[in-house]
């Protein structure tokens, strides 16, 4: 299936010092990535409910609101706390820097000055897993339009023909089984596997973090089959029965 998404991320750099701004965006400026920055944790956090973002890169030592508290709000937030943070902080800090960091729960902690090469290589990994992460519900919202055009009134008339009357579905006529998608137990039980399984990817979806690429692409996989055996049903007038009862 063929599910193309957009190439770009977006990546937020926060930090009160311009001059840090300007450096970070050189250092990432290879990556080809839409960049966007702000001075302070609540520029972050607006920005944030304005756009999606693959990876926030926050600085801790921050007037006013610090990168402690601001990583704290990220993650109480529905719409940002599934977002990957990495901090960053100067060499002169605390020893428990790190530990709080991971305790708020962000995914790297970095100390500058920092090298660009380790920088660009851990941004990468988050980026790649948006990506994914993109093109997993791209492919799921194709799925679910395809079982909607499936069920929708026209399709449900092109695949059982053009009367304008007849028995309901799951009743046989005298001349041949009903025919279109759902048609039958077998259909209902397929409609059933299919529910199932979308409800399953939407779980996956909403808990990404803890989901694995390949298990979402076989659940994709899996419902996308479903989907093409009850069509070669409907064409072939079985309705997934195996024929009409005596």
């Amino acid at each position: 299936m063929s599910a193309p998404v957009p190439d770009r991320s977006s990546i937020l750099i926060v930090d009160d010092m311009q001059e840090n701004l300007v450096a970070l965006e050189a250092v990432l400026g290879p990556l080809d990535q839409q960049l966007v920055t702000a001075r302070s944790g609540e520029e972050a956090l607006k920005a944030m409910l304005r756009q999606d973002f693959a990876v926030v890169l926050l600085d801790v030592l921050m007037p006013g609101m610090d990168g402690f508290e601001t990583a704290s709000n990220i993650k109480r937030l529905d719409q940002t706390k599934d977002v990957p943070i990495i901090l960053l902080t100067g060499t002169d800090v605390d020893a428990d820097y790190a530990y709080r960091g991971y305790a708020l729960g962000a995914a790297d902690f970095l100390s500058k000055p920092i090298d660009p090469w380790v920088l660009r290589t851990k941004v990468n990994v988050f980026l790649d897993l948006d990506r994914k992460n993109r093109q997993l519900a791209v492919q799921a919202e194709q799925l679910r339009r395809l079982l909607v055009a499936e069920h929708s009134p026209r399709g449900i008339a092109g695949s059982a023909g053009t009367a304008a009357e007849g028995p309901l579905e799951g009743t046989w006529t005298d001349e041949a089984p009903r025919r279109g998608m759902g048609a039958g137990r077998g259909g209902a039980e397929q409609l059933a596997e299919i529910s199932e399984k979308l409800v399953q990817i939407e779980m996956m979806l909403r808990e990404r973090e803890d989901a694995r690429s390949d298990e979402l692409s076989d659940k994709i996989g899996e419902l996308e089959r479903t989907v093409r055996r009850l069509g070669a049903d409907g064409a072939d007038g079985t309705g997934g029965t195996g024929g009409a009862p005596a």
